[in-house]
């Protein structure tokens, strides 16, 4: 079995204050309607309260809680938590102007069903609001990030260096926090929503934890969450955002790019 390194953190331990420099959430939504037909056939109906979103997806539904904050203009990040599905959290990403939405599904896994990979899964599906005619590009894996190098400041006590290094893994190291000196590498998805703007996901090897961000690279923004099991055993599902400075860029000879 492969132990952690010494003093490595666990979920709850370094989440702590990583919303600090997170976007303020929005009542804008509050009262509207709306129904995303998804490219895999999946549909979702939800109307939006304070706080809370009313959902069905045809074949369940509820009433669970959410938090909605707008992090490009006409664009949402939507966060629904179940309460009947502990495991499980959904991040909606939506262009109320575009028709344009992505869902990010992530899923907390049996130990056991994930041996030799990250045992929070996520599920990606793009979709179209209420089935118009959708304008702007279609969201879609991208290989844009490949080669930045860039820093994440969430508070004064978490700040992380980011270098992204192929369509399929990317780096990590923070250089202020509780985990000053940690580092790993870790299975990374990159989706393009619209120009300058990104959805960064990654998962965990070393702790049980996969986050969802949204890169808003006009306004060098980052505006996500993390879901994973804390050192006690619960899950959590933890808000985060931060300022973005990108440092470098790492630029390849035709024939020899990432996979």
């Amino acid at each position: 079995m492969n132990e952690n390194p010494k003093d490595w953190k666990t979920y709850d331990e370094f989440a702590y204050g990583i919303d600090t420099n997170r976007l303020p959430a929005t009542d804008a939504l509050a009262g509207s309607s709306y129904k995303i037909d998804f490219a895999d056939g999946r549909s979702l109906d939800f109307a939006f309260a304070e706080g809370e979103i009313k959902w069905s997806d045809g074949k369940e539904g509820a009433t669970d809680k959410a938090e909605v904050i707008e992090v490009a203009p006409e664009t949402y990040f939507v966060e629904l938590v179940f309460a009947g599905r502990s495991k499980e959290a959904e991040t909606l990403i939506l262009n109320i102007e575009t028709g344009r939405a992505l869902s990010i599904y992530s899923i907390v896994r049996d130990a056991g069903d994930a041996v030799g990979e990250p045992q929070v899964a996520q599920i990606f599906r793009p979709g179209v609001i209420d089935g118009g005619a959708a304008s702007g590009p279609v969201p879609h894996e991208s290989r844009d990030l490949i080669g930045l190098r860039a820093h994440f400041t969430y508070s004064p006590n978490h700040v992380y260096e980011h270098t992204y290094l192929s369509s399929q893994r990317y780096a990590w190291q923070c250089l202020v926090g509780v985990q000053r000196g940690h580092g790993d590498v870790d299975l990374a998805t990159t989706y393009k929503f619209d120009e300058n703007l990104y959805i960064f996901t990654f998962r965990e090897f070393k702790i049980p934890v996969a986050s969802t961000f949204f890169y808003n690279f006009n306004d060098m923004r980052s505006t996500g969450k993390f879901l994973g099991i804390t050192g006690d055993g619960r899950i959590q599902n933890s808000p985060a955002g931060a300022f973005i400075r990108k440092a470098s860029m790492t630029y390849y000879l035709p024939g020899q790019e990432p996979v």
